[in-house]
């Protein structure tokens, strides 16, 4: 028997494994990025041109924010302004119109329910030795009241105040019974019936502003009659 002894020829490990691909160059991100930002700022611009109207473009994120903030404040600030013109206007507006109750010296007067006062007669006179006061300009006019209602007006309470000038001087009421002023009557007035009151209020000849205010009673506002006379 032989000793020479040769061993079978080793079992084969199949082809070998390719090395793994290389990661991407760098180049290749960079070229991507750039053309990223490249599109976003030109779609930007576009957008920012179309909104402001500009031929220049400008970076959308800060025109827009500005404009909105400008926008904001602007309109706040704009409706304060109006506000407070419409307050100045609505204040303007009432201090322009005639207050209620202020008449001129040939208006008439109507109270509720149906009293009427009216002015009428105006003449300048001077008073005699025995009137009060005496020997002083006056003016003379009739105080015409009509009672329209259906109850009797107590006329008693009939209160006459006058006063001159632009710096509103207090005029005194004269009282002479030789040109019929005697102060107000002491009668009551019926529905449908009117009284004539003569009256005098005294006026310096070189004053022509006179304020007359006229209450039918006590319980009625006066009415202010205001003009001039010759």
């Amino acid at each position: 028997m032989s000793t020479d002894f040769t061993p079978p020829p080793m079992p084969g490990y199949g082809p070998p494994v390719p090395p793994p691909p290389a990661p991407p160059g760098k180049s290749r991100t960079v070229l991507i990025a750039v053309a990223a930002a490249v599109v976003a700022a030109a779609v930007s611009a576009l957008i920012t041109a179309g909104v402001s109207g500009d031929a220049e473009a400008k970076p959308a994120p800060t025109v827009t924010v500005t404009e909105t903030a400008a926008a904001d404040g602007d309109g706040a600030q704009a409706d304060d302004e109006a506000s407070a013109d419409d307050e100045e206007a609505t204040d303007s507006a009432d201090g322009g119109e005639e207050e209620d109750g202020v008449y001129a010296l040939e208006d008439t007067a109507v109270y509720e329910p149906a009293t009427e006062v009216a002015l009428s007669g105006f003449k300048r006179a001077v008073t005699g030795e025995y009137a009060e006061p005496e020997n002083t300009p006056y003016l003379q006019f009739t105080v015409k009241v009509k009672n329209g209602g259906k109850k009797a007006l107590d006329i008693t309470q009939l209160t006459v105040n006058c006063s001159y000038g632009k710096d509103g001087k207090s005029s005194d009421s004269v009282f002479d019974s030789e040109a019929g002023l005697e102060g107000g009557p002491e009668t009551k007035l019926l529905p449908g019936r009117s009284l004539n009151v003569p009256w005098g209020c005294e006026l310096p000849k070189g004053e022509k502003l006179i304020q007359i205010e006229v209450s039918p009673d006590f319980e009625s506002d006066a009415a202010i009659f205001t003009g001039t006379v010759k």
